[in-house]
């Protein structure tokens, strides 16, 4: 997690002074503080892709206000000013970006039509290779959800207060606003955050072997779309949702009976690839086609919860988005002869 400590008072695109040594070389300013600025332009917007193009906006505006850095912070901390406000100026008059489960809609019927809606900016997974891997708690699919309930500056306050662990002084200089202004700001994010039962939880930085077991159990399952082994893998009051689709799904037992009748695969026609995603367990799930290869069908991030004899998959989300096998590095396809190790 990032501290920084600065006592500037001016805008920090538009200090006056000589650059520093570190801002004489952009290529190496990039290099470093691409990954973190990544996640921070992540937890912003709930897209991996706004994400990239906020970076480099960022680093654009940089570099054309570098000659006039006053030098009174770090490059670390000037560079996180620029890019919040950055976020805050792209999400002007933008929708949230929630998931299924945050719609505030009821849960559905595994027999219930599957309702697709391509038109809501739905909340994006990012690689774990995309970010610092120190920062992996923050950019939880739950917390960065969570962050989405909130306006955008209240998003903005809470970030730079409870994640990067600036003052209220030093928030306030970077969104120009008053140390009032962002203590209110913090206190109104937090209580909705508790209003809504949303809190940023933490992950694990390795798994363990018994989690290492319920996920090796876990992609045997589906592979042999055994429905009894799905359910009982699965806490008792899972939650299960699908961007673009609706619905979502609350109940181990209705989980499985939504995989088993709705998900189009049989026995042996569903391996998993095995990837990572805001810090959290994810598979990459593909279909087996009429010729008998698989090609991607969603992409599942999961969260676990319990320990021992109690571990069980608490919820997933499964993005029916085939761009992200490319963005996480995962094949484009698997031979027929594909088996899940």
């Amino acid at each position: 997690m990032v501290t920084e400590q600065t006592t500037e008072q001016a805008d920090p695109t538009t200090q006056q002074a000589p650059a520093s040594d570190e801002l004489a070389d952009f290529d190496t300013l990039t290099g470093r503080y691409q990954r973190e600025l990544m996640a921070h332009c992540y937890r912003m917007s709930g897209s991996v892709h706004e994400a990239e193009d906020l970076v480099q906006e960022t680093f654009l505006r940089a570099w054309k206000a570098s000659a006039s850095f006053q030098g009174r912070s770090s490059v670390r901390t000037w560079l996180y000013k620029i890019a919040t406000n950055v976020c805050l100026t792209n999400l002007e008059s933008k929708p949230r970006r929630p998931l299924p489960t945050g719609l505030g809609t009821a849960d559905s019927a595994p027999s219930d039509e599957l309702l697709e809606d391509h038109e809501v900016p739905w909340l994006e997974p990012i690689p774990d290779a995309a970010v610092e891997v120190a920062e992996r708690d923050t950019i939880r699919l739950a917390f960065v959800a969570a962050l989405q309930h909130l306006p955008a500056r209240q998003r903005a306050v809470l970030i730079l207060r409870d994640v990067l662990r600036w003052s209220a002084a030093e928030t306030a200089t970077a969104l120009d606003t008053t140390t009032a202004a962002v203590n209110s700001a913090l206190q109104r994010a937090h209580a909705q955050l508790a209003e809504r039962g949303l809190t940023p939880d933490t992950v694990e930085p390795d798994l363990d072997q018994a989690q290492r077991t319920l996920l090796d159990a876990y992609l045997q399952a589906f592979w042999r779309k055994d429905i009894d082994q799905i359910v009982q893998l699965l806490k008792y009051d899972a939650t299960w949702d699908m961007p673009p689709f609706l619905n979502h799904f609350r109940g181990c037992d209705a989980i499985g009976e939504l995989i088993g009748t709705k998900c189009p695969g049989g026995t042996n026609d569903m391996p998993m690839v095995e990837t990572v995603a805001n810090g959290q367990p994810a598979f990459g799930l593909y279909m087996r086609q009429p010729d008998g290869h698989f090609e991607p069908f969603h992409l599942q991030v999961l969260q676990m919860t319990g320990s021992g004899d109690d571990l069980r998959v608490e919820h997933v989300t499964a993005f029916f988005d085939h761009r992200l096998f490319a963005r996480f590095g995962l094949p484009e396809r698997l031979p027929a002869d594909y088996v899940p190790a």
